[in-house]
């Protein structure tokens, strides 16, 4: 049978949506190799494949010159976004982000490469992206069979999480998660604890958005909750649920958040800004005893820093 043309919903730059329930991905990513990577200024990266069984493996990135033995870095684990679909933490945009953050701040970087819905329908994302956060935390034992780059060089008391978009949204559950307070759904039985330091949150993907008389953003919003319907089809509650919505019936208070710092941006024009804003607000209703800091550049859109990564407010978000 010949596959249908007409188009059901397009969710540009996502998905479409054909008649016959066929899904295309519009946007695929550029995948570019690890170190060295022409951009890089020195930093060095390798790919590591943590489970064989699904797939899921991390780029990691080391910076130059490389710290002398004893030395140790933060750890800054980082998820990509693109709407629980597309992009990945091997393509030329987040490879690019991940060494400049590496060359900059001087931490090892742990970027993880989940598996995509709609093909894997969320919260696999969140799962594969705990499974390498996991996997991280083991390597502090050393060993023969450890990873050299976090092993010997990654500061396990300076962990800190880091997502853009959806993986704003998948950092804030592993947070939630190493705090005792999972939604993510089940994690195994032999769970290392981890202790979390901060938590870098890049425009990051909520719903339940303040109603706004405005037909473009509303548009957006539309269209938003129409890809969460098809990354994460089993949400008996939609937008309601937990995954998406902090404020949802289930969804735990963020006092109970246990890491010690939380740094928000938001975009001005971004349709998910109001999200951004609100989680910093629930954050210094009192409760929660660690520091957040915001920053919002007014006259910017979603992800703008990994559009224009050298225009003025990307290098601003880049030094804070």
């Amino acid at each position: 049978m010949e596959a249908s043309k007409e188009i059901d919903i397009e969710l540009f730059p996502f998905l479409r949506v054909y008649k016959d329930g066929r899904v295309e991905k519009i946007h695929v990513p550029k995948i570019v190799p690890p170190s060295p990577h022409p951009d890089s200024g020195g930093v060095a990266s390798k790919d590591v494949v943590i489970s064989p069984e699904t797939g899921v493996c991390v780029r990691l990135f080391r910076p130059h010159p490389p710290p002398p033995p004893g030395k140790k870095l933060p750890i800054l684990f980082y998820i990509h976004g693109g709407g629980f679909c597309i992009e990945s933490a091997r393509s030329d945009i987040y490879t690019s982000f991940l060494n400049a953050i590496t060359a900059q701040a001087g931490v090892i970087g742990v970027s993880v490469d989940y598996r995509l819905a709609p093909e894997h329908p969320v919260p696999t994302p969140h799962l594969d992206s705990w499974a390498a956060l996991q996997w991280v935390a083991r390597q502090a034992s050393g060993g023969p069979h450890c990873e050299p780059w976090l092993a010997d060089h990654g500061d396990f008391d300076q962990i800190f999480l880091g997502g853009d978009s959806a993986g704003g949204n998948i950092a804030h559950h592993l947070a939630m998660a190493a705090s005792g307070c999972p939604v993510i759904g089940p994690l195994p039985a032999d769970n290392l604890p981890m202790s979390i330091t901060g938590l870098i949150l890049f425009h990051p993907y909520f719903a339940g958005w303040t109603p706004v008389d405005d037909e473009f953003v509303t548009k957006q919003r539309e269209e938003s909750a129409a890809l969460w319907r098809v990354t994460c089809p089993g949400a008996a509650a939609g937008t309601d649920d937990p995954l998406v919505h902090l404020l949802a019936d289930s969804a735990p208070e963020l006092s109970q958040l246990r890491c010690r710092r939380v740094l928000i941006f938001a975009a001005g024009v971004d349709y998910l800004g109001d999200r951004a804003r609100l989680y910093n607000e629930l954050l210094g209703r009192g409760g929660w005893e660690g520091v957040v800091e915001f920053e919002q550049h007014d006259d910017e859109d979603h992800v703008f820093h990994l559009m224009k990564p050298t225009c003025d407010n990307a290098k601003s978000l880049m030094n804070r």
